[in-house]
């Protein structure tokens, strides 16, 4: 009963996650667009457009089609196509707003649509394409905006089937194409969006520690420092972890990183980004001033190395990088990669210095500017 009642409570946590995540939609299409894959899906996005003309076209005059020759119905679905497919082939890809906008349009598109069709069955059964605009939504958009999506598709499906009652069509036909779309649009794509999430959110973090990765790290620094004016970002790379391993094995290496890692998180600020970057290694980034980060970076070693005497005892050598936009106000914003290589590059001065040791980055202010290497070479 007690694994039981556990298991439950882990799943509500889990499903709680899954709700409140606000989706990096920048992030996403930065992750696309590195691996070449954000020119076909704006083909792929755009070619609905060209399947909306074409059945705008082939239904007008048809006994199941608007009325009129043309009607003003097919006239807006050529129009809205041919501009829905301009869009997608032309521009650059949406910005998060933009995209909101579009699917939001073509939600509404798609109800207006169809009740204007004559035959009310086919005007139900052509609401099956709200899962085509849904289906974006739940790679690209949050769990909340796919919500409203689907009450919105709901509501059109029981609208149109009710017009097919209503006119004295079969009602069963009518019933079964309900159906289908609430199994569609309130079951399969949620439950697609939810495994997608799982699937990122493991993406995005280190299976040992449970702490974010190098990607999530990259996925979480950004919009840490556009959200405050000043940050610190300290690297952890524990001293002559090799030993451990060499004498404990490596099943106690483990044990070691573990305990690392909860000792970080609990002691880190609860806006702290906090990751396991590499083996031995790993970062902390907060909204810290330069003040205070020698302080809280002493205190966050000194979590480390506190051991029991049952515990193997490890130290860690400490880089901090600050940058404060009050302070500095005519510098731009460093980019993440520049934050992270000068406080690995502290890091490894105290390390050399012996370990156990905080050093400061003293080239401040960080200027966006500079060019250094990539910090993430192997996420391609």
């Amino acid at each position: 009963m007690v694994s039981t009642t556990g298991e439950l409570m882990d799943d509500d946590k889990t499903l709680r996650a899954w709700w409140r995540d606000p989706v990096d939609y920048h992030w996403l299409i930065r992750t696309l667009a590195a691996r070449s894959a954000l020119r076909p899906l704006k083909w792929l996005v755009g070619l609905p457009g060209v399947s909306l003309v074409v059945l705008s076209m082939v239904i007008a005059g048809t006994s199941f089609g608007p009325p009129g020759h043309p009607s003003p119905a097919t006239v807006i679905g050529v129009v809205t196509g041919v501009c829905w497919t301009l869009r997608w082939w032309l521009l650059p890809w949406p910005g998060k707003a933009e995209s909101l906008l579009l699917m939001g349009f073509v939600d509404v598109l798609f109800t207006v649509a169809f009740l204007q069709v004559t035959d009310r069955l086919f005007g139900a059964m052509g609401a099956i394409l709200f899962v085509a605009s849904g289906s974006y939504l739940a790679f690209f958009h949050s769990a909340k905006v796919l919500a409203v999506h689907a009450v919105w598709a709901l509501i059109s499906v029981v609208v149109l089937s009710s017009l097919v009652a209503i006119d004295g069509g079969d009602v069963r036909l009518a019933v079964a194409a309900a159906l289908l779309m609430v199994g569609a649009v309130a079951g399969a794509l949620p439950a697609l969006q939810f495994m997608y999430w799982l699937l990122r959110t493991e993406s995005l973090s280190d299976p040992l520690t449970e702490l974010l990765n190098r990607r999530g790290l990259e996925n979480r620094l950004p919009r840490l420092i556009d959200g405050h004016s000043a940050i610190c970002v300290m690297t952890f790379d524990l001293d002559r972890f090799k030993s451990v391993n060499d004498t404990f094995g490596h099943r106690v290496g483990d044990t070691v990183l573990i305990r690392t890692a909860r000792r970080l998180r609990a002691a880190a600020d609860t806006d702290a980004v906090v990751a396991r970057t590499g083996g031995e290694e790993f970062v902390i980034a907060a909204p810290i001033t330069p003040a205070d980060a020698r302080a809280e970076a002493e205190r966050l070693r000194r979590a480390v190395a506190v051991t029991t005497e049952s515990e193997v005892e490890v130290t860690a050598s400490v880089g901090v990088a600050v940058f404060d936009a009050d302070a500095h106000a005519d510098s731009p914003r460093p980019a993440p990669e520049i934050l992270l290589q000068r406080a690995d590059a502290a890091m490894y001065r105290a390390k050399e210095s012996g370990g156990n040791l905080v050093v400061i980055d003293e080239l401040t202010p960080v200027r966006g500017e500079e060019y250094l290497p990539p910090f993430f070479p192997d996420t391609k």
